[in-house]
């Protein structure tokens, strides 16, 4: 199988090629340092940075995950139109190369997060559910999903994925927070009670590789546990993981000052459930917190 990815040199593209290289799959990785490539995802797997790089070349599926961290810096104007460009302008670019070539992928496997659904409070969200609130993220994940869809027009399947909190012992949010949790100084997020989407990131891959082949598998999915968890338990479980204690709660007013707009993403939350993908059969490996942060944090000569 030949597949291009945009994102691939990010947390979950990283992981994706180490198990497709085993498959012995042909990798392409989209990116500005394409010379950094064949160091960060695998020797094998070819860096290129335009679309038109790849050349005519057979392409059996796109994996569409690129995009700048959205919660890694405060909203600004100037923030909002790099993570704007960095999705939407991307896919846009995409769909055209996709749209003049003659061999066309027969999937396009597109991310987008829980962010989707906005705040949803305390409603349990499936697949089927709309947006609950109109806030920044939900915007930028709804033109997302939007835009990706627009290949279908092209004949290709398309498959979004709505990733919640991704777990994982070497990068994305949780690395940011252990230096507070491993001094004893994490708690939860505000009121605490606002419900935390979460997967495992041997999970992500996996539903990933399912969906991919699945060929009846099109439209939303919610890549996230089956068992989401409040902010209070996540700090809870993770202190235990720790064995620290975990009481020293962020305000949120303090957020809202500290971070503006941005605070909303930390201060909502998402009861998100994988419906889809327990309705196609898919199995997670973790569905308990506290095992998949065992798992995530043990030592790496375990």
């Amino acid at each position: 199988m030949h597949i291009l990815l945009t994102g691939g040199t990010g947390l979950i593209g990283r992981a994706l090629c180490r198990r497709w290289l085993a498959e012995g799959y042909e990798l392409t990785v989209l990116s500005r340092r394409p010379q950094s490539v064949a160091s960060l995802c695998g020797r094998s797997v070819r860096g290129i940075g335009q679309f038109r790089d790849y050349g005519d070349d057979p392409l059996d599926a796109v994996v569409n995950l690129a995009g700048e961290p959205i919660a890694d810096r405060p909203w600004t104007h100037k923030r909002k139109a790099q993570l704007w460009a960095s999705r939407i302008t991307l896919t846009e670019q995409l769909l055209e190369w996709l749209e003049g070539r003659t061999q066309k992928p027969s999937v396009l496997l597109s991310g987008s997060a829980v962010g989707w659904y906005g705040d949803g409070g305390e409603r349990e969200l499936t697949e089927e559910s709309p947006s609950v609130t109109d806030d920044f993220a939900s915007q930028l994940c709804i033109a997302w999903e939007e835009t990706a869809q627009r290949a279908e027009a092209l004949g290709i399947r398309v498959v979004l994925v709505r990733t919640g909190l991704v777990l994982a012992p070497d990068g994305g949010f949780l690395k940011r927070m252990l230096p507070l949790f491993k001094l004893g100084l994490g708690g939860p997020v505000g009121s605490g009670r606002q419900w935390i989407p979460w997967i495992h990131l041997q999970d992500e891959i996996a539903l990933i590789d399912f969906l991919l082949r699945r060929e009846d598998a099109r439209g939303p999915y919610n890549a996230c546990a089956p068992r989401p968890v409040r902010s209070r338990d996540f700090a809870s479980s993770l202190g235990r993981a720790l064995a620290r204690p975990a009481f020293m709660p962020a305000p949120a007013f303090i957020l809202r000052l500290l971070l503006g707009e941005l605070s909303g993403l930390l201060l909502g939350g998402q009861r998100a459930m994988p419906a889809r993908l327990q309705a196609a059969g898919f199995t997670f490996a973790f569905t308990d917190l506290d095992t998949a942060l065992g798992d995530v944090l043990k030592p790496k000569d375990v």
